[in-house]
Order: structure tokens, then C-alpha cells, then sequence
């Protein structure tokens, strides 16, 4: 039976990655009702609108907005990007949907650090405490769940902006990462995913599913991937943690609560905790992540210097 209620995408504007953004662009195109839930009105909404999606304009942190804008919805997808308060913004979500009639599914986009994690065993970053904390609300909640943990988007500065910016410069990528392995993913990846699960629901429910890239490498493998993407030299540079933090994290200024939650995925990446590779991409969506070689050709612009940005984050 089609659905006919609107399916609830919150951060729908949001930056890096986009993920709430393309998974409105995506269920949009399958001609599925989206109601796009944004801060404000500005280009990146009004092109939403334009695509088909109605645009509800609210705070995550305003239990009377999300409850407005969850009217009508038995899908939710939510997501946030990296803030202080992104624990207040889940609860006051789920007890807005717990409010809704017929339920179907909440989809949370979570990180993959919280596999890690325990009541016991937390990590530096407050954000990651958050999502940690977040999935045990939404379990308690006893709504129809589904969690989403994404290890780190291709699309973060580590691997975007910042490695853009060394890459034009000197031919390098420089991080504190040492020998450790990681298995970074594209947004649009994880966006194919959650757009899946709220088109057909109902097998999904009280699954977690663990989204990595295609491989699982060190950053010198990962450079040659970059290299091959360019057709140009790309070396990794292995940087002490404390000289990249005072010359390159801290001259960002980032917020406390980013700069933080980055400085933590630095340590953690050099600890080898994102040696992760898990082929849930593939399983729920019939085709494999995008590799990095990928992800770079299809974003030369910015290896080359034509365009440069740097974004927050939204996963780990």
C-alpha cells in the first residue's frame, strides 16, 4: 500500500554531507510526500521546495516544533549536526513521536564509535557520550528504531576541505593518524541507506546497521587512492598529535563542543579504533560504497583548488 503520510527528515538543510538534504532529493525523486524539517528559509530550502518537499521551519530543541512538524508523520528520519545540544534534541524528538499515531519507524543517524562505548567505557567527546546516550533513550522509548552508525564521512575536513588545502599546496595529506587503519564513507552512502529503510520500513525495525567505505587502509593506502583519483602525486605526512593541533586544529575556530569531538577523533583514529569494515551498505541497497578513489574524482574541484569549503560534521 503507498504511503501516503509525510515522512519527517529533519537537519534537511543541513552542511557537511548533507545526509538530511540528499535523502529528501532521493525519497523526493521516488515520489514519496517529504516534509523537510530546516532552521530557516534560505537557498538550500527553497530548493528543497522546489523539488517537491514541504518545508516546516522549526528548532530541534522546541518540543512545540517538532511536534507541529511531526503531524500527520509515521517516518522519521533524524539527524543533527555536532552541538551541545543534540541529547535534548533526540529526547524531545522521540517524545514527540511517541505522541504520533502508528508510528512506523525512527531512524537515528548515530556514530560508529558507540559500538565501542559503554556505561563504562566512554570517550573524550562529549558528542559521542551523546549518541552513546541517545540510543539507550530510543531503546528505552519502545518506539519502532532503527540506528544508523556511521564511521567517519568522507566528507570531514580530515579527508575533504583540509586534505584539499595540503593536497594543492605541498601534494600531502597531513594527520596525526599514524599506522592506524580507517574505512571513511561518503555521505551520499549513508543517505542511500536511510533512504531505503523509510521507504520500506517494516524488516528494519530494532536493527543497527554499521556503514564503512569499501576498505579498511592506512593513510599512506589511502593517499595512492587520492594519487590515482588525481592523476598526481599524493604523500601522508605523519604528524605529531600536539604540533597538528596547535598549527592546524586550533587555528580553525572551531566551537569548544567541535573542537573537542575532531581533537577525539584524532586520538581514536591513531588509536586504531575506526579499523572498522562492515559491507551493510551493500547488503541494504544491492550496491557497494563508494571507494575514495571514487569520492575524489567526483569532487576534483576541490582536490585541485577550484572550490574550497570547510564544514562541521554530523558523524564521527
Amino acid at each position: 500500500m503507498p504511503n501516503k503520510n509525510p515522512i519527517l527528515v529533519t537537519g534537511a538543510a543541513g552542511n557537511i554531507g548533507a545526509v538530511g538534504r540528499t535523502v529528501v532529493e532521493m525519497l523526493c525523486k521516488k515520489n514519496l510526500p517529504v516534509r523537510a524539517f530546516v532552521h530557516r528559509i534560505d537557498e538550500r530550502s527553497q530548493a528543497l521546495s522546489q523539488i517537491g518537499a514541504e518545508i516546516v521551519i522549526g528548532d530541534l530543541t522546541d518540543g512545540s516544533d517538532v511536534k507541529r512538524a511531526l503531524e500527520g508523520c509515521r517516518r522519521m528520519y533524524f539527524g543533527m549536526s555536532v552541538s551541545p545540544p543534540y541529547l535534548e534534541a533526540t529526547v524531545i524528538a522521540a517524545a514527540a513521536a511517541k505522541e504520533s499515531h502508528d508510528f512506523e519507524v525512527f531512524v537515528n543517524i548515530s556514530q560508529m564509535t558507540v559500538s565501542q562505548m559503554s556505561l563504562t567505557n566512554m570517550t573524550d567527546s562529549l558528542q559521542q557520550r551523546q549518541h552513546w546516550l541517545a540510543e539507550q533513550v530510543l531503546n528505552w522509548s519502545g518506539l519502532p528504531v532503527v540506528h544508523v552508525r556511521a564511521t567517519v564521512f568522507l566528507e570531514h575536513p580530515f579527508f575533504s576541505s583540509w586534505a584539499a588545502a595540503s593536497i594543492v599546496k605541498d601534494g600531502t595529506i597531513r594527520l596525526p593518524f599514524g599506522t592506524a587503519r580507517t574505512s571513511p564513507i561518503c555521505a551520499y552512502d549513508v543517505a542511500r541507506v536511510i533512504s531505503a529503510v523509510l521507504e520500506n520500513p517494516s524488516k528494519h525495525i530494532g536493527k543497527v546497521y554499521e556503514l564503512t567505505g569499501p576498505r579498511s587502509q592506512d593513510m599512506n593506502a589511502i593517499a595512492s587512492e587520492y594519487s590515482a583519483a588525481l592523476n598526481k602525486p599524493v604523500v601522508y605526512v605523519d604528524m605529531p598529535y600536539d604540533e597538528w593541533y596547535k598549527k592546524g586544529l586550533s587555528s580553525y575556530g572551531l566551537p569548544e563542543h567541535v573542537l573537542n569531538h575532531f581533537a577525539t577523533m584524532a586520538k581514536l583514529h591513531k588509536e586504531n579504533r575506526y579499523d572498522r569494515l562492515t559491507h551493510d551498505v551493500e547488503k541494504i541497497t544491492g550496491k557497494p560504497a563508494l571507494s575514495i578513489e571514487e569520492y575524489v574524482q567526483k569532487h576534483a574541484d576541490l582536490f585541485s583548488g577550484v572550490s574550497q569549503s570547510v564544514s562541521l560534521a554530523i558523524s564521527d
